[in-house]
């Protein structure tokens, strides 16, 4: 039987608009069998919303697209996924109460003849899928107490489970530590050695270069070149990626900074011995006036984990936390943390922001008591909005717009304008650049440096290395729920962090 000719995808003149905002102005792409595509472009540029268009979440958009020569339009995921396309999106879908073999199985669990689930094969079948990825985890756990990396994972043995034959993968390694990135890299070769094709979207420039056969750069809801990987380098990528100018970009991707000195200025926070069982163990650390702290450590270290400690989410079961010198009581969650001083932007924009509400709202929330304690002010409040999202480069500058149809760096920007409006002394930023493009990466630096300026301490938790050398004044490192070793006043690399974490 001869292969069949010509690409398996093709979208033709492809475009999007939302609220009268371009999202894509007549996009070519192609998608050939047993390849991974690379896609690449800055936030907002239009590669999730082209991807989204194939994996049918969006079905009202100018062009055409084709699958194996056949021109095809998706009404639904559930459409695509029927063609064999599934995605797994940067903002996963896990249903955090059910099970881990529940969540694996979504939508397609076995039945006996009596049309009942079939629990025991849902959990072999579970079993097996899991297994495949190199994942062991507990079947019966509930998918949402797992760390966000194996939720990924899980995510994506469901997609594989449906039988996709397409599968698209939006930001796949950037909630990964090194040794699951190696893994999903292991399976993606698997796959595509079995004739899949993958489309991979990625802000991490060596992962697109080192997995991709091809790659597509979008810029401005247009696409700004495609080339053959092993034609191209990083350089190539950044240039067409961000135009002129990206030399200075292209230095957040260096492999080495030299902190500072030392600070001398005041503590604003002391946090001594703080624990929690399974989770982290004697944490101590302290933090300054105008000082930004990096927290880095692989997924699962437990660094995201204090975070949430030390903002009230979680409750220390030993251990106590002292704001400019008082006792911060954080049992009261996320209102006892602000009146101790202490904001928190978490790694979920989802579970910060209110998708549905404009920008403007979601902006001015944490100072409503401010603006009117008991008649609201919209436009004193777009008003605010509009200074921050001005000031921060919110891509489109529309105050009014739902903060759902933004890209994640846009969203990203909206949830530190929240803290911009009332400045904390404590600013605790969990993953603050996951999933955004060199250029997004550049404004969330020159805010933070921002903040830093006006004297407030802040505590960057991540577990990309290059995200806290490019934030960071002093790092922390921790490795499996204890803090490891602490750099400062030094020369630091990423091949230095790799090997304290």
């Amino acid at each position: 039987m001869q292969p069949e000719a010509g690409p398996l995808l093709e979208l033709r003149g492809v475009s999007k608009h939302f609220a009268g905002v371009t999202a894509l102005g007549g996009v070519d792409f192609t998608l050939d069998r047993g390849e991974i595509h690379g896609l690449v472009g800055e936030n907002g540029a239009g590669k999730s919303t082209l991807m989204k268009i194939i994996a049918g979440v969006h079905a009202d958009y100018e062009g055409e697209m084709r699958l194996d020569g056949r021109p095809v339009r998706f009404r639904s995921p559930r459409d695509a996924l029927a063609a064999g396309i599934g995605m797994v999106h940067q903002e996963l879908s896990i249903v955090p109460a059910l099970s881990v073999a529940e969540n694996v199985l979504l939508g397609a669990q076995p039945v006996n003849r009596l049309g009942l689930v079939a629990w025991r094969r849902m959990r072999a079948q579970a079993r097996e899928q899991l297994e495949a990825l190199g994942i062991r985890v507990d079947l019966a756990a509930p998918a949402g107490s797992l760390p966000l990396g194996q939720q990924q994972m899980i995510e994506l043995a469901r997609v594989l489970m449906s039988g996709a034959r397409i599968l698209i993968l939006d930001e796949p390694t950037s909630a990964l530590s090194p040794p699951e990135v190696e893994r999903l890299f292991a399976l993606l070769e698997r796959l595509r050695q079995g004739g899949r094709s993958v489309v991979f979207i990625s802000h991490f420039l060596d992962d697109i270069l080192r997995i991709s056969d091809s790659v597509t750069v979008f810029r401005n809801g247009r696409r700004a070149g495609s080339a053959p990987t092993r034609e191209v380098g990083k350089s190539w990528l950044i240039e067409r990626m961000i135009g002129a100018g990206h030399e200075r970009l292209e230095e957040s991707y260096t492999e080495a900074v030299t902190l500072p000195p030392p600070s001398a200025a005041p503590v604003v926070m002391e946090a001594e011995r703080l624990t929690i069982a399974g989770l982290f163990e004697d944490a101590s650390l302290h933090l300054r006036a105008g000082e930004v702290l990096g927290i880095y450590g692989f997924m699962g270290s437990g660094q995201l984990e204090l975070a949430r400690a030390l903002a009230g989410k979680l409750p220390l079961e030993h251990g106590s936390v002292r704001v400019d010198g008082r006792p911060a009581r954080l049992r009261g969650g996320t209102p006892a943390a602000k009146r101790a001083g202490i904001a928190f932007v978490p790694e979920s924009r989802r579970a910060m922001l209110f998708a549905q509400e404009p920008v403007y709202r979601n902006i001015t929330i944490a100072i409503l008591e401010r603006i009117g304690r008991i008649l609201l002010h919209p436009r004193e409040e777009r008003r605010i909005a509009e200074g921050h999202v001005r000031a921060l480069g919110v891509r489109p500058p529309r105050v009014d717009l739902p903060v759902g149809q933004l890209s994640g760096g846009n969203q990203q920007k909206v949830a530190l304008a929240r803290w911009l409006t009332h400045l904390p002394r404590v600013l605790l930023l969990s993953e603050p650049t996951r999933g955004m493009d060199v250029g997004a990466k550049d404004d969330v630096v020159r805010i933070v440096r921002g903040l830093r300026a006006q004297g407030v301490g802040i505590i960057v938790f991540s577990s990309e290395p290059e995200t806290v050398l490019s934030l960071a004044d002093r790092i922390l490192v921790m490795r499996r729920g204890g803090l490891a070793q602490e750099f400062a006043g030094e020369a630091v690399g990423k091949d230095r962090l790799l090997a304290a974490a």
